[in-house]
């Protein structure tokens, strides 16, 4: 290493392939699983098909984690789809999937899961979920509220941010407690919800319409965006040990538990309601699956597990972000600070206080919910490019040595990409408004990659 380097604090190798699995579960399973199984239900009214369609997600989600693999063991470096877009496609491709990362992908979900989080909190702690204003800053077309509400959410967000600004130690730690706390108590929701006799197995044929192909594949990206999080492994390579090894099973270890999580989940949840009535659900499905099953009890247990489930959905991605927009930093393609790395604690400091900053700006603006909207095609859309550099790298660099290499390759990510484009071109004719914003937001950050490109040219 050159000597004007050498002294530069640098991420360390410090993640096992449990801890990088943990941190896919608490990535994945948060807010999702509790609010789209009805829309879902609504698109898709037929138990199997509806049921069909979670696995459908899952075995896509599983080919794009083995996919990743390869991808990650061929450049272990910290961010992800930045890092394969960029070396497949060019600076910009990975520009801008970092961008929306940024933006939306992971403060956009930070700031809508702690509000969502709030709403818990109010349970046992009234009037956390005041929204009432203390005041408002007046910005033009984006006023910043400040409330109990906001306030209370920002706090989750800045001390989970402070455990992680401590060290992977500390945040390694704290997403194995909440990982395994949120599978245990999911699990045991889910025996005690087959097992007390609240439902019936004849729910299962008991369909409420007809399903379409269009109506399948719309849902298909509700569900590829309630898997999304599997690749989370992947934006923390530079600190997993022994990548090539070790990426590739924490992605297996942590996609195959979200699966059997989401399945079990929702047959459950056709278990104790038909699929018409689900489609109808307004809020948390486990909470009303609960009340059925406890009566008044639910709304207390529920809580107690909405609560962890949520809390290391919000740590996981506070976690997992800041190693994106490091990654950019040190490209010279973002802000310069973001590259920094604390002397003693070995994380990117700058990016984690980046990334808590916007995410609160986001809270206070209410606009967490639609920017996620807005980008939730961008997420199905960077991740089917980013399993389609596979063949895109074995063509260029068809020597270079690969620890893992992409089970079922060239079949499964074919599949992916096959089915991840039909889903984006479908989610464009279905919804053209939302996928125009969410492409507004993405060519927002064009005159930022020209602006750093020419200060690092």
């Amino acid at each position: 290493m050159a000597s004007s380097t050498a002294s530069a604090p640098t991420l360390e190798r410090r993640l096992g392939p449990y801890d990088a699995a943990a941190i896919i579960v608490s990535n994945v399973i948060g807010g999702g699983i509790l609010f789209t199984p009805p829309l879902i239900a609504a698109g898709v009214p037929n138990p199997w098909w509806f049921l069909g369609i979670w696995l459908a997600g899952g075995v896509l989600a599983f080919c794009g984690a083995s996919a990743y693999a390869e991808l990650a063991a061929l450049r272990p470096k910290a961010g992800g789809e930045y890092v394969y877009l960029r070396a497949a496609y060019g600076n910009l491709a990975g520009f801008l999937t970092g961008w929306v990362s940024f933006v939306a992908g992971f403060a956009g979900a930070i700031a809508a899961t702690s509000v969502v989080l709030v709403f818990y909190l109010d349970r046992f702690f009234p009037g956390a979920a005041d929204h009432t204003p203390f005041f408002v800053v007046p910005l033009p077309y984006f006023p910043l509220t400040v409330s109990r509400r906001t306030l209370v959410a920002i706090s989750a967000v800045v001390a989970l941010s402070y455990v992680h600004y401590r060290g992977v130690g500390p945040g390694r730690l704290l997403m194995n407690f909440l990982a395994v706390l949120k599978v245990s108590a999911l699990m045991l929701f889910i025996a005690a919800g087959f097992s007390m006799g609240a439902g019936s197995a004849a729910n299962l044929q008991v369909a409420a319409g007809p399903v379409t192909a269009s109506s399948w594949l719309l849902a298909l990206l509700a569900v590829m965006f309630t898997y999304s999080g599997w690749n989370a492994a992947s934006y923390m390579a530079e600190e997993i040990r022994d990548p090539g090894r070790n990426v590739p099973k924490a992605l297996a270890l942590g996609t195959g538990a979200v699966i059997v999580v989401y399945l079990l989940l929702n047959a459950l949840y056709l278990y104790v309601m038909p699929v018409g009535e689900l489609a109808t659900v307004q809020g948390s499905v486990l909470d009303v699956v609960a009340d059925k099953m406890l009566g008044s009890a639910a709304g207390n247990v529920m809580g107690i597990v909405s609560i962890i489930s949520l809390l290391a959905s919000v740590s996981a991605n506070i976690f997992a972000g800041p190693r994106v927009y490091y990654a950019m930093a040190r490209d010279g393609v973002f802000l310069p600070a973001a590259a920094r790395v604390h002397p003693q604690f070995r994380t990117p400091s700058m990016a984690i206080i980046a990334q808590a900053v916007w995410a609160s700006i986001l809270i206070m603006s209410g606009s967490a919910d639609a920017l996620t909207t807005y980008t939730g095609f961008a997420v199905t859309l960077f991740a089917t490019v980013a399993v389609a550099s596979v063949f895109v790298l074995r063509a260029r660099e068809p020597h270079a040595e690969r620890p893992f290499r992409a089970l079922g390759y060239p079949f499964t990510p074919a599949l992916f990409v096959i089915v991840g484009t039909a889903t984006v071109i479908n989610g464009v004719y279905s919804a053209p408004m939302t996928t125009l914003a969410g492409l507004a937001v993405m060519a927002a950050g064009i005159p930022l990659y020209l602006y750093f490109g020419r200060k690092s040219g």
